[in-house]
C-alpha cells in the first residue's frame, strides 16, 4: 500500500495560521438572555430573575455561559482550496473570564491557530483549529472558544 501524497505543505500551513475573521459584534439583550435560559431549561435565577440576580454575586442578570453559542461569529477561510468535500465538527473547548451582562456589546474574532493533516480510516483528513475570542465593549475578554473542524 502506498503512502498518500500530502495535501498540505509547510508553506500552506504558514499561510493559514494567524488568519483572522472579520469582527462580528452582537448586543446581549436582556430578553434574549432570559429566553435562552428558558430554552435550555436552566432555572438559575442569575439568568432569568432580575430581582433575585440583583442580590447575587454579580449584582444583576448575567447570561448562561452557553449563551455565546447563540451569538453571531464568523470563521476565517483557508487561503487555499482543498480537494475534500466533507466536514465534521471536531468539538470545542471553552474558557470563561467575564460574565456577559444585558447591554454588553460582544465582538467575536476568530483566528486559525493550527492546520494539520492525518491519514485515518476515512483517508486523508485535514484538521483546522480556530480560536474565537469574545470581547465586551470594555475590551475585556469574556470567553474563548477553541474549535476543531475535520475535512475529509
Amino acid at each position: 500500500m502506498s503512502t498518500p501524497t500530502p495535501l498540505l505543505t509547510e508553506e500552506m500551513r504558514q499561510q493559514a495560521i494567524g488568519r483572522e475573521s472579520e469582527p462580528v459584534t452582537t448586543d446581549a439583550e436582556k430578553g434574549a438572555i432570559i429566553r435562552f435560559a428558558q430554552a435550555i431549561g436552566d432555572d438559575n435565577p442569575l439568568f432569568s430573575d432580575e430581582t433575585a440576580a440583583r442580590h447575587g454575586r454579580y449584582g444583576g442578570l448575567i447570561a448562561p455561559p452557553t449563551f455565546l453559542r447563540s451569538m453571531s461569529s464568523s470563521r476565517p477561510e483557508l487561503p487555499f482550496e482543498l480537494p475534500l468535500t466533507r466536514m465534521l465538527d471536531g468539538g470545542s473547548d471553552w474558557e470563561y473570564f467575564e460574565p456577559i451582562r444585558p447591554g454588553d456589546r460582544i465582538t467575536a474574532v476568530a483566528s486559525i491557530t493550527d492546520v494539520s493533516e492525518r491519514t485515518g480510516r476515512l483517508g486523508t483528513m485535514v484538521f483546522t483549529t480556530v480560536v474565537t475570542t469574545y470581547r465586551n465593549q470594555l475590551g475585556q475578554v469574556a470567553a474563548t472558544q477553541t474549535s476543531t473542524s475535520i475535512r475529509y
